[in-house]
């Protein structure tokens, strides 16, 4: 497949490495859930099924959490470039433009899409030039607060990602390694009480607001400060990891005894990003491991190359599908409640999405990402890695 160059055998690969095969496959498992969460969960009703239908949409229904994982995976592995670089001359320029190299070309080839697509009807309800506007600033979570709908849901993550990525690079280049591990853990902290907070004061603690979903991403990123210190071998990720699936666990345990769930629900989602970042150190354990082909499935791997362009435009697919049979087959079956349907309308947009993100990242994003070679080097970081971030 393209794109997946063959990995070096080697019983005693180091856990950080220029290339990390394993976290591919992360990725990829991470865009297969939210396309199959898209495709089957997202606006169906489960009870109106029976059998099979039900029992696969049950098993499709987690996937939005596919999301926490992609949090986990870009918390970990920027980190890991910026400590890697901080001492670089051009620190802030490398990693900008990299960023911007990386990112820009297709989300605002998405946001052009939107715009057109709107105007003709193509894609079923208009995206308003305010939402397009806040999402053009990276905005798009918090439009609510400007008094304007999401109008198009996969950007909100993107925006929180964007946060990450303006306000990180300054704390990690001016501060100690360990204190750069003492923000991650304050960052957890902050968004789990807030979620609290907002859980007691009524209000949604699912809403997409940086601060209430940031403990992924430092979550993420205390993993990659860890492995560059004490407890950077596998004895140590192996506890690193245990504790995080240790912490989650204890997270969720009471609510048995209490027959519901603490605080609401709303320490689930810490609970989630723990889960995140326990399975993403057991990655990397059996992608260094004689266990290694297990982790670094050719497929998976061409997933997870493809999963920017894929999670920008699975859902552009989606709604031009409905939008399409709505109009010129009314009288079609819909596919909420008609498992049938459902198949077939995923096989069909599936199929198209990715298509469509292979095509544009082969020929769209990486004439933007081959720029990034140009930049100045400095040391042999894992900024390869990073580039489907």
């Amino acid at each position: 497949m393209p794109f997946i160059a063959p990995e070096p055998e080697s019983e005693t690969r180091p856990l950080l490495r220029p290339k990390m095969p394993e976290l591919d496959s992360v990725r990829g498992v991470a865009i297969l859930m939210v396309l199959f969460y898209h495709g089957f969960a997202s606006r169906q009703n489960v009870e109106a099924l029976a059998g099979f239908p039900k029992l696969f949409v049950r098993l499709a229904s987690p996937g939005w959490t596919g999301v926490n994982l992609f949090f986990a995976l870009s918390g970990f592995l920027i980190t890991g470039i910026l400590l890697d670089s901080k001492h670089h001359p051009q620190y802030y320029r490398r990693f900008y433009l990299r960023r911007a190299l990386r990112i820009l070309p297709a989300y605002y080839g998405l946001l052009f899409l939107l715009a057109l697509l709107g105007r003709y009807g193509m894609q079923g309800e208009n995206v308003s030039w305010a939402f397009l506007g806040l999402s053009a600033v990276y905005l798009a979570n918090v439009t609510i607060l400007f008094g304007v709908p999401i109008q198009f849901g996969v950007l909100w993550s993107l925006a929180v990602e964007e946060h990450f990525y303006l306000i990180w690079p300054l704390i990690v280049r001016n501060v100690t390694r360990r204190a750069v591990g003492v923000f991650a853990v304050a960052i957890a902290i902050v968004a789990t009480v807030a979620r609290v907070i907002t859980w007691r004061l009524g209000y949604d603690y699912f809403a997409h607001y940086t601060w209430l979903v940031a403990d992924g991403l430092a979550l993420g990123s205390l993993l990659a400060v860890l492995l560059r210190g004490s407890l950077g071998t596998r004895k140590g990720l192996r506890l690193i990891s245990l504790a995080a699936l240790l912490a989650s666990a204890l997270l969720i345990l009471p609510d048995l005894p209490l027959r519901h769930p603490l605080a609401g629900g709303a320490l689930h989602i810490t609970a989630l990003n723990l889960l995140c970042t326990g399975m993403m150190g057991g990655a990397l354990l059996l992608g260094t491991s004689e266990w290694s082909f297990l982790a670094e499935h050719r497929t998976l791997r061409f997933f997870g190359e493809i999963s920017y362009g894929l999670y920008l435009l699975h859902m552009l697919v989606f709604n031009i599908f409905d939008n399409l049979q709505h109009e010129f087959f009314p009288h079609a079956p819909s596919f909420k409640g008609h498992f049938g349907v459902m198949f077939v309308r995923f096989l069909i947009c599936g199929s198209f999405a990715i298509g469509g993100a292979f095509l544009s990242r082969r020929y769209f994003e990486e004439p933007f990402l081959r720029l990034k070679d140009r930049a100045p080097s400095h040391v042999a970081e894992v900024v390869r890695e990073a580039t489907a971030a």
